[in-house]
């Protein structure tokens, strides 16, 4: 049967089991569902459908797979690599609604949420407890977009990335069977890790309905600091230093001299124009205090030109606002352009060597670029903007991409620290996988064996749904 057709006989069905405000074939709400934040071009889902439980979640996917209509879930958006881009004719499903704290146990630093509750909201709810939760991608992503990317941030160098937070989930299988892949232990040995094979799946091997998250207490005092450097290598390497010295940083982040200058003129400020370190400590005042003074001592071991610290809650803030304020920097500096983003992580001791070719690489080829990323942990961004109606630049620019990405793989790092695969980086998984792909290519098969969960992400098994 036709595929558009299989999809209007779905709707119809799915009127009689969910409200008409649930059900939308609105060109405004579809074109709203067909993007995300990467250069990759559109494409209109045929219907976005609103659940409001795990129940709805489970019909819409029992008619779904009944009609064969493949299915994309949604946050908000924010991902960077085609994620949620429909490849072929798809219905997709808004977790929006489905978006309420469902329980806080303090005493157990836990905290239950529906997918649609965003970081910004799951935070401000614990705040009254003492409590925060720690993956800060930038974004006020949803919480089950963050787990189903593997979202990361400004402070996984101490507190880990989403994969290390999340203690349980609820996944919606696509058979529609309700599974749980965890517990609420602070450890277990009992079977297989499915937590860690469902975060980072990407909504193609179920649907998240709820989340069980590890949050922690809000630390007693933090201080910001800010150090600048007269070369890239120095501020990577005593990045290095300062990690190898046992100093328990929260954050530390790299921007480059290209990308404060469009800081500067985004934020009307006067920052000097050298790749510069924004540094966060968490812990008691006095610990704070030698930590700090360490860290200066070290960063002057590497001709440090200029250290500044923040113990102000309103400056410490605004410290961190121009570092999530570079995208919309970069936009306001290139009206017209689009932004591509690489996102390597290599060891830390092929930081430095990483962040100096992908320079070497961006300036050879002239596009607007800059870098920046979370140095601590071995992640980097090289920001890159063009026309993505000049079919030359966005090949340059693709060609860039995958020279930086060899470059990693080489030195045994990855093609995504923490943007996920989308379509966006299908090219490089057999390069980095091996024959562990096939392994996942199984996984995928046995729990989708329709392929109908978001189709062609991850793992490209066009060939094998027959299409």
């Amino acid at each position: 049967m036709n595929r558009l057709v299989s999809i209007q006989n779905l709707l119809e069905d799915l009127k009689e089991k969910l409200r008409e405000d649930q059900i939308s074939e609105n060109l405004t709400v579809r074109t709203n569902h067909s993007k995300d934040e990467s250069y990759l071009p559109p494409k209109l889902p045929e219907a976005v459908i609103f659940p409001e439980s795990t129940e709805e979640v489970s019909k819409i996917v029992t008619l779904a797979d009944y009609h064969d209509v493949p299915i994309i879930p949604f946050g908000l958006g924010s991902s960077t690599e085609g994620h949620i881009i429909p490849i072929e004719p798809s219905i997709t499903i808004d977790f929006s609604q489905m978006n309420k704290i469902l329980e806080i146990r303090e005493k157990d630093f836990l905290v239950k949420v529906q997918p649609g509750v965003t970081r910004l909201q799951l935070n401000k709810e614990l705040k009254k407890h003492g409590l925060f939760f720690p993956v800060d991608p930038g974004a006020d992503a949803t919480l089950g977009g963050m787990a189903a990317t593997n979202a990361s941030g400004t402070l996984s160098v101490r507190y880990g990335v989403m994969r290390d937070q999340v203690r349980d989930m609820e996944v919606v299988l696509p058979n529609a069977t309700v599974i749980h892949t965890g517990n609420l232990a602070v450890k277990s040995s009992s079977g297989y890790h499915l937590n860690g094979l469902f975060v980072g799946s990407e909504g193609t091997l179920g649907c998240i309905t709820e989340i069980t998250l590890k949050v922690s207490g809000i630390p007693e005092k933090i201080m910001a600091a800010r150090a600048s450097f007269n070369s890239l290598d120095e501020a990577v390497d005593s990045v290095t230093a300062i990690i190898q010295a046992g100093i328990p940083i929260a954050r530390v982040e790299l921007v480059d001299e290209h990308s404060i200058r469009q800081v500067n003129k985004f934020n009307e400020m006067s920052y000097e124009e050298k790749p510069t370190l924004f540094m966060e400590f968490h812990g008691n005042e006095a610990a704070l205090e030698q930590d700090v003074a360490f860290a200066k001592e070290i960063v002057q071991d590497y001709h440090c030109l200029d250290f500044q610290f923040e113990k102000d809650t309103a400056n410490r803030n605004k410290l961190w606002e121009i570092r999530h304020n570079i995208v919309p920097a970069y936009y306001s500096g290139h009206p017209g352009l689009r932004l591509m983003t690489t996102d390597v992580c290599v060891p830390i001791s092929e930081l430095a060597g990483a962040i100096k070719h992908a320079r070497k690489t961006v300036d050879g080829i002239g596009f607007p670029a800059g870098i920046v990323g979370h140095v601590g942990d071995g992640n980097f961004h090289v920001l890159i903007m063009l026309d993505t109606d000049n079919a030359d630049e966005v090949q340059k620019a693709e060609k860039l991409n995958e020279q930086i990405v060899e470059y990693a793989l080489e030195r045994g790092g990855t093609c995504t620290g923490e943007h996920g695969v989308g379509f966006g980086k299908q090219k490089y998984q057999e390069k980095e996988h091996g024959n562990a792909l096939q392994v996942m290519q199984q996984v995928k098969s046995v729990l989708d064996p329709k392929g109908l969960f978001n189709p062609y992400k991850v793992l490209n098994l066009k060939e094998k749904a027959g299409v």
